[in-house]
């Protein structure tokens, strides 16, 4: 990982409260991995004094999808192109790729690291994107531009499946895919991991969690995890910062 002031070339509002920034951090697009993540100082000011953590959206250049929940990223929207920008990574363990048939999982802001993943694959995965309203699909066109095949979930209805997005992973053949990937809230996660679990198929989620420091140091990101070995059988923890973000399904206690 590196320490680096990475120019701002544009910070886009796509949609309601989500933001799309786009930076010039070479060092970081060349040897970032799908999964991995980026730690930004939002405000040159000592408020907010904590980084956030943003997936990294995609490598061309160095791109972030965030949405506007809170004080930092409320900052982070107001920044404009020509400005620098603190950012450290890449951070955390990714996704392990394969060249079997994949299907990959989104709920809503939980998107942001899996168009990167779609584009590292070596087959076209099938994409299964939820949100509440259609309004909130995110990546959407994204994902179509890449060939993939994309299935779409709304709490409402208002487009595609009336219902949630682990619904539709329901309704696939086993023969669709052999790996899931998914990222989003810990509900469609759990939902996401309790079908690949009967199904007998490898998942890997990424878990959206509160980070202070992406480094390890500050012990705030805590997952509580199975062990599994013979002499230390029960519970344990490790840290989503840098064991994760990115677990296998079937190691974490839901």
């Amino acid at each position: 990982m590196k320490d680096i002031k990475a120019k701002i070339l544009s910070n886009k509002k796509i949609d309601s409260s989500y933001y799309k920034m786009t930076l010039d951090a070479p060092y970081i697009a060349k040897t970032a991995k799908p999964g991995q993540f980026v730690q930004v100082r939002c405000s040159d000011e000592l408020d907010p004094l904590l980084r956030r953590p943003f997936s990294i959206h995609r490598v061309k250049d160095l791109e972030i999808l965030y949405e506007v929940i809170g004080k930092g990223t409320e900052v982070l929207s107001g920044r404009k192109p020509g400005e620098h920008i603190d950012v450290l990574g890449p951070l955390g363990n990714g996704f392990t790729l394969t060249k079997d048939k994949t299907i990959i999982v989104a709920g809503g802001i939980g998107v942001a690291p899996l168009v990167f993943l779609a584009e590292r694959l070596a087959k076209k995965p099938i994409v299964l994107i939820g949100a509440k309203t259609k309004n909130l699909i995110l990546c959407e066109k994204d994902f179509k531009d890449l060939g993939t095949e994309v299935h779409v979930a709304t709490d409402d209805g208002s487009q595609g499946h009336k219902g949630f997005v682990p619904e539709l992973l329901g309704t696939r053949d086993k023969r669709q895919g052999t790996r899931v990937y998914a990222c989003g809230p810990n509900a469609m996660l759990k939902s996401v991991a309790d079908i690949c679990k009967k199904r007998k198929l490898e998942c890997e989620v990424s878990l959206e969690e509160t980070m202070a420091c992406g480094i390890g140091a500050c012990l705030g990101c805590a997952v509580i995890i199975k062990r599994q070995g013979t002499r230390d059988k029960g519970q344990g923890c490790k840290l989503a910062c840098k064991d994760g973000p990115v677990f296998d399904a079937k190691d974490l206690v839901w």
